[in-house]
């Protein structure tokens, strides 16, 4: 993974002191309060509901043994001993004191670590595939492009301060694990005659106006990238709207002028930026390259499990939570953070440790966070397989769910979040007890189930098989229910079924709608073809008879 050198650490460090200063002027009244929420939400602190929550940037989901200790010592001591990890592979403290979130900076930044661009209207964290560098349907490694990516976009002085946030998403797969499409910019690559590029997606988003992104370009050279988003960039800063943030997202200007329009402005604006000084040279991509190099990989290991005795609850574990490595004899292994009773994504100090452990142990000393807010441990040898397995199970992150119904993206909603119209957590905490059987749960096959407390659609609703929305109801929390969604190779957003439903009807909806697609299934059948196959209608006249 990369590693700073001194000039990123010089950055870092002299802006924890910046914002050291900035934080005692603001609390000894010198700066007012509304100067001093920009100045905090570049440093990515929000004021929630019932305490600050300060966000850690984790780029591409990368983490280190040293860096999750880090973390677990900073969320016990300075926190309640528990973190949140986020579909944008960060990582949230909901309990910082203000006037000690400097010395948490300081803290991070002692392991290379920071929360700038967590927030505010900028480029945020750079998201990619868990499974980058290993995964078997790879194209290309992915990692060293977002590093590239993020590098470019730290405190970039033209994109520092945007008409809205800005996100982007990098995949170098055949299967879509980071929702491109559903990105300010999605960026697939691929290989074209033998040459390496991308294809750029522009347009895609969540929130209040859900839009799947469009192509605007099918192939674009690799020493292009980062001019041809400058030029993107610049289009979106000069015509992005600024009078109304919920119209101010990228999304809005593409739909306006139309995906083609808005790409002839970004051709005519790259014309004068094509091959100017941000072109990447092939020692600058080497270079980047050198960081994500593989591991010590032992050879001639056995490519099977080493199992004493047949164990019927490892053998379920491997099917749903172990997939296939590009180097023979290894394995990639998901720690689920989906257990029934905890909110989804939630880890304390005692687990991050434990991880970290594992890490050392089995993982070369890595760690993956999720798009879906688990945790990934990438190159385990398969014979250590049943080990690993056992000491997670007595850890609680062996739930054997990946990708299954209960396996559920969950925002934190208004337990926290002062956004949001109703709370997440008991609604997946319902659901979670209603079909906590696993025999159902394989039955039904893979299943996306995504919570979100409000429209900002953090818990990416939208794009659910299922989708859950909090919304107010004259004062009273409800949910609306949709289906359809995919956040996929396949993305699509969900129609809404009709009316909502108050919390504790939620979990009989789900059920009713489960019942529905086991009823009209054809053999082999996922959830989401079932429902491209039959439409909306069964579904809804299921859940609302007459």
């Amino acid at each position: 993974m990369y590693k700073y050198d001194d000039y990123d650490q010089t950055i870092i460090d002299e802006r924890v002191a910046q914002y050291r200063d900035q934080t005692e002027r603001f609390l000894a009244g010198e700066i007012p309060a509304d100067e001093f929420q920009q100045l905090r939400l570049r440093n990515g602190l929000y004021v929630q509901r019932l305490a600050p929550m300060l966000r850690i940037a984790v780029p591409y989901g990368m983490l280190s043994t040293t860096q999750l200790r880090t973390l677990a010592r900073i969320s016990r001591d300075y926190d309640k001993g528990y973190v949140h990890f986020t579909t944008r592979q960060n990582l949230q403290l909901n309990w910082p004191l203000l006037e000690e979130v400097p010395d948490i900076l300081e803290e991070l930044a002692q392991v290379e670590m920071h929360c700038i661009q967590t927030s505010g209207s900028c480029i945020r964290n750079i998201t990619s595939d868990q499974y980058a560098g290993v995964a078997v349907d790879e194209i290309e490694d992915s990692r060293p492009w977002a590093e590239i990516l993020r590098q470019w976009s730290t405190m970039h002085p033209e994109f520092n301060w945007l008409p809205r946030k800005f996100k982007i998403a990098v995949s170098g797969s055949g299967g879509d694990r980071a929702a491109i499409q559903v990105h300010d910019i999605g960026l697939q690559i691929v290989r074209k005659d033998g040459q390496l590029g991308f294809q750029v997606l522009v347009g895609g988003g969540l929130g209040r106006t859900p839009v799947i992104a469009a192509k605007i370009r099918d192939f674009l050279p690799q020493e292009h990238l980062l001019t041809y988003l400058e030029a993107i960039l610049r289009v979106y800063n000069r015509l992005g709207r600024r009078d109304n943030k919920y119209k101010a997202r990228i999304k809005i200007l593409v739909r306006a002028l139309t995906p083609e329009v808005f790409a002839e402005k970004v051709e005519a604006e790259w014309v004068h930026l094509k091959n100017g000084p941000s072109t990447l040279t092939e020692a600058e991509i080497e270079r980047t390259r050198g960081f994500f190099t593989r591991p010590a990989y032992e050879t001639d290991l056995p490519d099977e499990p080493s199992v004493v005795a047949s164990d019927g609850q490892f053998e379920r574990w491997l099917r749903h939570n172990v997939k296939p490595h590009q180097q023979a004899g290894y394995a990639i292994v998901t720690l689920a953070l989906k257990r029934t009773g905890v909110a989804p994504g939630d880890v304390t100090d005692k687990q991050m440790e434990f991880v970290a452990d594992l890490a050392d142990r089995f993982s070369f000393g890595e760690i993956r966070v999720t798009h879906e807010q688990n945790l990934t441990l990438a190159d385990v040898r398969k014979s250590e397989l049943y080990d690993l397995w056992q000491a997670i199970r007595d850890n609680h992150l062996a739930s054997p769910n990946l990708g299954l119904l209960t396996d559920m993206i969950c925002c934190p909603g208004g337990d926290y979040c002062s956004l949001a119209n109703a709370k997440s957590i008991p609604v997946a905490d319902a659901i979670q007890r209603r079909f906590d059987d696993f025999d159902m749960l394989e039955d039904l096959g893979a299943l996306d189930l995504n919570i979100s407390g409000c429209m900002n659609a953090c818990g990416h609703h939208h794009v659910g098989n299922i989708g859950v929305l909090g919304v107010d109801k004259k004062g009273e929390e409800y949910y609306q229910v949709s289906i359809g969604g995919s956040g996929h190779e396949d993305a699509s957003l969900a129609q809404i079924l009709g009316p909502s439903f108050a919390r504790e009807d939620v979990p009989n909806v789900i059920e009713t709608l489960i019942d529905t697609y086991r009823s009209r299934r054809n053999d082999g059948e996922r959830f989401i073809d079932t429902y491209r196959r039959i439409g909306i209608k069964p579904f809804k006249e299921a859940v609302y008879p007459q």
